[in-house]
């Protein structure tokens, strides 16, 4: 302060602002639409499962457009469900970075990018360039126009590791199924679970009188032989898949089902885009064999991790899920074994459940074929996996329906499984808990003799229950009411390896919380004074005295 003392001090809430901060950050790849290269205010999901801005689709369906995208897939702009989780993300994104929410581009806009796209995809240079999209708007079209369905005789899938194969790995929770237990492994190996369809049958399997028919009705494979076989094969194979003979398009289906299934080693070169599209159309045929055998190839050629990203982006999932709704039995055994193939992929999971695959399959848990009760099940498992799915599932009502089936005992060591990844999500664990979950579980616990498919449901039961204890203050008391101590100390003495772990750790939990009430109770007592009003001294004489804090007994 000054000598007149009117000096005043100036303090200057001015932040100079770096280059770092000034530059808006660039938003995350899969925010932008391909199409119009902005960020996208309205997402919505395409039937081949990549997501894009509203407008875009919708100007490419008036100019009739379909672009290539960078994968070289082009999209099937049929069906469009709006994505809400990318676009919760996004707006998230937009809080967190400071960035402007984004608006929906303006309609001609738009329209200019396309038809600049259209002509850039018009030039010689370039469709001579990439040789693998030889096929044209129109030729797809032609080929979609009347190709009948067909439904296949099945393919039977064994349910044990292949050697060298991909397995899927997100599993977020050890539990066990029947046939899978190992007595010496560790409680906390991932979950065997199969990573074939039931419908699916090695080349070695031969009981299936179905799959020696098809095979006396298959062309010679010695067609096929020479140095550039499987590009030879493609081009009959599709000649006669596009045929508007329907016994053409039967015997090219047969062929390929057959040829997929024995020769692994070309599933990958075969599944091009020129095949899929061809291959589609036949999925919703109206002749059963045509039908059928479609869908078995589909099966047989997303068994190879690099074909399933593709089969989904070329549209398939709509397709499989009408014949799961409203197929032959056949046919919808290999469509639920085709969506539990697809669903092993990553990739994959969000856009089969956002193009509508969780009600059908959850239905299909019913079925009379037990190959289709299965694939729905482990399709599901791998599908609730991700948030999004495990929050979908939950609106549709899946917890009272799955619950009443571990009840009935009906598939109850699969549906245990889908459970498990349920109750690891808030609302999952809050509809569990209400239902009554804990006593059914328990309940299950307490029966069983000794079998193994008995050991695989108790033990999936306790990693339900574990799943359950996980942040939430009512499992202790539901467990409590439904005794739940007494039958977990029974697993902890004979259970399997993995059941005790979890078993010991549902009752340290158990213990802990109750130490920690008793704690919070004599602390609150404390805290509020009600002992302080009761206090008393003890005289020399080992005789109570009374004090000025003391209470008249």
């Amino acid at each position: 302060m000054g000598k007149n003392g009117k000096h005043r001090w100036k303090i200057s809430f001015y932040h100079r602002r770096t280059d770092a901060e000034s530059k808006p950050t660039q938003p995350p790849k899969e925010f932008v639409c391909t199409i119009s290269g902005s960020l996208m205010s309205d997402p919505v999901v395409v039937s081949s499962g990549q997501t894009f801005e509203r407008v875009s689709v919708q100007v490419c369906r008036d100019l009739g457009f379909t672009p290539v995208l960078e994968d070289s897939t082009t999209p099937d702009f049929t069906t469009v469900i709006p994505n809400l989780a990318i676009k919760s993300a996004i707006l998230s994104w937009c809080d967190s970075s400071g960035a402007e929410h984004p608006r929906a581009p303006d309609y001609d806009y738009v329209a200019t990018i396309v038809r600049t796209k259209m002509k850039e995809s018009s030039s010689p240079s370039k469709s001579d360039s990439n040789p693998d999209l030889r096929v044209s708007e129109r030729e797809l079209l032609n080929t979609m126009a009347e190709n009948p369905p067909v439904l296949f005789p099945r393919a039977a899938t064994e349910l044990a590791y292949r050697a060298q194969h991909f397995y899927s790995s997100s599993s977020e929770e050890s539990v066990i199924v029947s046939g899978a237990a190992d007595s010496g492994a560790s409680p906390f190996t991932p979950l065997p679970l199969a990573t074939q369809p039931a419908c699916f049958s090695p080349p070695s399997s031969n009981s299936s009188s179905e799959i020696v028919e098809i095979e006396n009705q298959t062309v010679n494979q010695d067609n096929f032989s020479g140095s550039n076989s499987s590009c030879a094969e493609e081009e009959e194979i599709v000649a006669k898949l596009k045929s508007s003979e329907v016994h053409e398009q039967e015997q090219a289906a047969i062929s390929l089902r057959k040829l997929s299934r024995t020769k692994e080693e070309i599933r990958v070169s075969l599944c091009t885009p020129r095949l899929l599209l061809s291959l589609r159309s036949l999925i919703a045929s109206r002749y059963c064999v045509v039908q059928t055998n479609a869908i078995a190839s589909v099966v047989n050629l997303s068994l190879e991790k690099a074909n399933k990203v593709k089969i989904v982006r070329s549209g398939f999932v709509p397709l499989l899920i009408d014949v799961l709704k409203a197929g032959s039995s056949e046919s919808q055994e290999h469509a639920a074994g085709a969506l539990f193939s697809l669903a092993l992929e990553d990739e994959n999971k969000m856009a089969i459940g956002v193009l509508g695959a969780l009600r059908p399959l959850m239905h299909a848990l019913r079925s009379e074929s037990e190959r289709t009760r299965h694939d729905s099940a482990l399709a599901l498992y791998h599908l609730s996996l991700i948030q999004s799915n495990r929050v979908k599932l939950v609106k549709l009502g899946a917890i009272s329906t799955l619950l009443s089936m571990v009840k009935s005992g009906e598939s109850a060591s699969w549906v245990l499984i889908i459970l498990c990844n349920l109750a690891s999500c808030n609302e999952g664990r809050s509809a569990m808990l209400d239902a009554n979950a804990v006593a059914i579980l328990v309940g299950m616990l307490r029966q069983g003799s000794g079998t193994v498919e008995s050991a695989a449901t108790r033990e999936n039961c306790v990693a339900a229950l574990y799943a359950l204890s996980h942040g939430s203050l009512r499992f202790k008391g539901l467990a409590k009411e439904a005794r739940a101590a007494e039958a977990l100390r029974e697993i902890e003495e004979r259970g399997s390896e993995r059941a005790r772990e979890k078993a010991k750790r549902i009752l340290l939990m158990m213990r802990g919380r109750e130490e920690e009430d008793e704690e919070a109770e004599w602390e609150s007592l404390l805290e509020s004074g009600a002992l302080g009003r009761n206090r008393h001294r003890v005289g020399f004489d080992g005789k109570y005295v009374g004090g000025p804090n003391s209470s008249n007994f």
